[in-house]
């Protein structure tokens, strides 16, 4: 079985910044694909950047340039620097991994959710 398990989420004034971590753990071969989702209240889950294996990262437009992912291979784990927080980054972010396990089969996993809230 694999696991993700996210840290780092909290309270944050308008303009400050946060780092979110999420580390997988268990029988993997590899890991492609590891990514950071959002979910605000009423609203449905949004892809917010994505790491691929290769190091080729893609974010959705309201973060460009605010928010940076980034990924430690040697420790299976991904991170979101985020910066120049607004209210409306106000979400559950979660963290997803596209894995190979050690069958060779590809399954996807999702972490648990962190809360990040941004007062204004």
């Amino acid at each position: 079985q694999v696991q993700l398990v996210e840290s780092g989420g909290g309270l944050v004034q308008a303009g400050g910044s946060l780092r979110l971590s999420c580390a997988a753990s268990g029988m993997m071969f590899s890991i492609s694909t590891m990514s950071w989702y959002r979910q605000a209240p009423g609203k449905e889950r949004e892809l917010v950047a994505a790491s691929s294996s290769g190091g080729n990262t893609n974010y959705t437009e309201s973060v460009k340039g605010r928010f940076t992912i980034s990924r430690d291979n040697a420790k299976s784990t991904v991170y979101l620097q985020m910066s120049s927080l607004k209210p409306e980054d106000t979400a559950v972010y979660f963290c997803n991994a596209r894995v190979r396990l050690v069958d060779y089969t590809i399954r996807e996993y999702w972490g648990q959710g962190t809360q990040v809230t941004v007062s204004s």
